[in-house]
This record gives structure tokens, C-alpha cells and sequence, in this order.
């Protein structure tokens, strides 16, 4: 069967990618992006097979006590990260991106976060009592921040630097318009979608106006724009990997050791102070970088 091809490389820009990714997920996950075309699977069937593998592994995790459940939930998770990779390689190599398709891939990672945390909640409540809610609740709602702050980076950087138009950040009020006339289960998606956008705006340091005047910029300016795409590369790429602390890749690896260790709750606290504490720092440093690409955007008038 021949190979098949699309308008951009199905696999993401190796220069932005962490290690556990680039050398592990990733090619493991591209391995599978060809057995799946061959097989006609869709993007989204993808999804919902490693989201089921998220469930399994939050299944497992409740069983943390035991060092075979931890293993498997570790296993499992790894699993989810792997067909997580290869539904958006498989999306790209069929040319079958679609804002449908971010809205399930984002609700498939974050039901795997979600199973993992109650799984622990349920066993965490009947060793420490119903308090534990509160720590896990707080937990994962710092995290929908971070992994938003996180993923934006990439998908800017996407955008801007190497001119995927898949990674395009819609605008929060351009998808109310689209979700008009939608039936009331799109609608309702489209709704979260949209809520996780003005997340990532809040969080990522960029601001609507920066993207306007450099969408602006690469318009008017369209013979300077490898040049301007690739200043952006030069300042914006080696913050990105930096970002990449915030990954889901070392809270699966956080989640084993502390499951091993037999002290999920000493999980549950770092991702709410210290995960925090390393955003809002990331954040102010990207700041400056957007200062950095706002000063190099003077030279070309508006």
C-alpha cells in the first residue's frame, strides 16, 4: 500500500520536543500512525483508544498500594501517551485536522488525568477521610491552567515560527460565531473548547494584539517572512522545551514515583504549589521574550 502524504510532516518539530518524547513516545508513536492508516482507523478512534487506556490506568492507580497496579497504571499511562501521539500524526497524515478533533483529543487527555486522580482520590478517602477531595479538586484545576499555559507555547510556536496552519489559536469569539447553528452536542464541545482557549490566553503570556500586528506584519512584509519566521524561531524555540516541565510526559512519571513510594498526596501538593510556582516563573520570562519579537517588529512599520 503506498505511503501516504500531507500538506505538513506528521511529525511535530523535533527542535521543541522534550526528551522522553522525541526519543520514546514519538517514534513508538509513528510506528502505529502507519499500522493505523493501513487499518483505516480515523484520528478520533485513536483518541478513544488511548483514552480508554487512561481509565484502565486510573482503574489500576486505585490499587496504588500494590506495586503490580502501579506498574500497570504507569504502563497504561505510557500506553495513552503513545496513541495520544500518533492520533494527531495519523490526523496530520490523512490531512484530517479538524477543530472536532482538538476539542476530543483535549477531552481523551484530560478524562486520563481525571480517572487517574479519582482512582486515587477513592483509595486516598478511605485511608485519610473526604478532606482529600479538596487537595485533588484544587490539583486538578491548577493543572487544566498549566497544561493550557504549556500547550500554547507549542502551538504558537507551530504557528508563527514553522507556518502550520493546524496549530492556529482560534480566537474565543470566532468560535461562539461557528458554533451557532451546531447541533447541541457540538455546540456544548465547542463550549469547552472555548473555555480552555481564553484558558491559554490567560496563562501562555501572549496577548491578542502581539498576534494581530505580527498576522498583520507577515502580510504586508510578505517577502521578509522566512526571515521573520525564522527570528521568531530564534527567540521563542529554546523556551518552548522549558515549557515542557509542565508536560503530561513528567506528571506520569511524578504520579509512579510518588504511586511507588506509596505518597500520592505528596503528588497532589506539588502539582498544586510547585507545578504553579514553575508556570507563573516560565510565564514572566516568556513575557520578556515577547518584548524581545515586539522590538525586532518595529522595523517593519504598520
Amino acid at each position: 500500500m503506498p505511503q501516504m502524504t500531507s500538506a505538513e510532516p506528521s511529525k511535530r518539530a523535533s527542535e521543541i520536543e522534550e526528551f522522553t518524547n522525541l526519543h520514546l513516545i514519538h517514534p513508538l508513536a509513528a510506528v502505529l500512525t502507519q499500522v493505523f492508516a493501513r487499518l483505516g482507523f480515523t484520528p478520533n478512534m485513536v483518541s478513544f483508544l488511548g483514552m480508554a487506556c487512561g481509565i484502565l490506568a486510573g482503574v489500576s492507580y486505585n490499587h496504588y498500594q500494590s506495586t503490580g497496579y502501579a506498574v500497570a497504571g504507569f504502563l497504561l499511562m505510557v500506553a495513552w501517551h503513545v496513541l495520544d501521539g500518533a492520533d494527531g500524526q495519523l490526523a496530520r497524515l490523512l490531512q484530517a485536522q479538524s477543530e472536532l478533533g482538538k476539542i476530543i483529543d483535549g477531552i481523551c487527555d484530560y478524562v486520563t488525568f481525571i480517572s487517574v486522580y479519582v482512582g486515587f482520590g477513592i483509595a486516598l478517602q478511605a485511608e485519610q477521610g473526604a478532606w482529600v477531595w479538596g487537595l485533588i479538586v484544587a490539583a486538578g484545576v491548577v493543572h487544566a491552567m498549566q497544561a493550557a499555559a504549556y500547550e500554547v507555547q507549542r502551538q504558537e510556536y507551530n504557528f508563527w515560527g514553522l507556518k502550520r496552519k493546524s496549530a492556529e489559536l482560534p480566537m474565543p469569539e470566532d468560535l461562539v460565531a461557528r458554533a451557532q447553528h451546531s447541533s447541541f452536542a457540538r455546540r456544548f464541545l465547542n463550549s469547552l473548547y472555548r473555555v480552555y482557549v481564553w484558558m491559554q490566553y490567560r496563562v501562555s503570556g501572549t496577548t491578542i494584539l502581539f498576534r494581530e500586528n505580527l498576522a498583520t506584519i507577515l502580510a504586508s512584509y510578505s517577502s521578509d517572512e522566512s526571515s521573520i519566521r525564522t527570528r521568531y524561531r530564534e527567540i521563542f524555540g529554546p523556551t518552548v522545551r522549558h515549557w515542557a516541565v509542565l508536560s503530561s510526559n513528567y506528571r506520569t512519571i511524578a504520579i509512579f514515583v510518588c504511586a511507588i513510594f506509596r505518597a500520592p498526596l505528596a503528588y497532589f501538593a506539588f502539582e498544586l504549589i510547585g507545578f504553579s510556582l514553575i508556570m507563573f516563573g516560565l510565564s514572566f520570562a516568556q513575557r520578556k521574550r515577547y518584548v524581545a519579537m515586539s522590538d525586532y517588529l518595529r522595523a517593519y512599520p504598520i
